[in-house]
């Protein structure tokens, strides 16, 4: 099948929210294909912790690639132990100019408690302004939400549950069932 004939895959929303000494990265569980829910239990938010060094990271775009990115950012945060950074760029780096990896099709939001990052396959390693980061097709619904919300009172994990809920209830492609990870400074 052609690839403009494919219907693709669609579905996730992932939002990072730093407030105060936490982050909270949250992912919705919806998997499509075209217009037809695959899974809506998917798990897109992950803890890594190579050599006792926690990062949570959330990914949106196809599962395999990037379940293979996540691997690669395990082992450079393996080789610079506590410099997420550092490993963001080297796997950004590697991403672009790798001819395997060139062809990967997905997004990473990062963290390891004092940074938050998104890594794209365009080369870039970004730092979010505002302290708050989202990606995939409801990605500007949670942004817009977690926005409006950062200056109450609420906490980096009820802005991210709130504004998960929000693009859930706009966007099609996004689920309420969230898996919320926290990490602090």
């Amino acid at each position: 099948m052609a690839q403009d004939q494919f219907p693709g895959w669609h579905g996730t929303t992932i939002i990072g929210v730093r407030k105060g000494d936490e982050v909270v990265i949250a992912g919705d569980g919806q998997v499509s294909l075209g217009q037809t829910i695959i899974k809506g239990t998917a798990r897109k938010v992950r803890r890594l912790s190579p050599g006792g060094y926690d990062v949570v990271a959330g990914f949106a775009g196809s599962t395999a690639d990037a379940f293979t990115l996540l691997e690669r950012l395990e082992a450079k945060l393996e080789a610079t132990p506590g410099k997420l950074a550092r490993a963001s760029v080297e796997l950004a780096k590697d991403w672009r100019t790798d001819k395997y990896l060139q062809k990967l099709e997905a997004m990473l939001i990062v963290t390891d408690g004092s940074e938050l990052l998104v890594i794209t396959g365009a080369g870039d390693v970004l730092e979010p302004e505002h302290n708050i980061a989202a990606i995939g097709s409801g990605g500007n619904f949670a942004l817009a939400a977690a926005r409006g919300l950062y200056d109450s009172k609420l906490n980096a994990e009820k802005i991210a549950r709130q504004s998960m809920q929000i693009a859930a209830d706009i966007c099609v492609y996004t689920n309420g069932n969230l898996t919320v990870e926290k990490i602090r400074k």
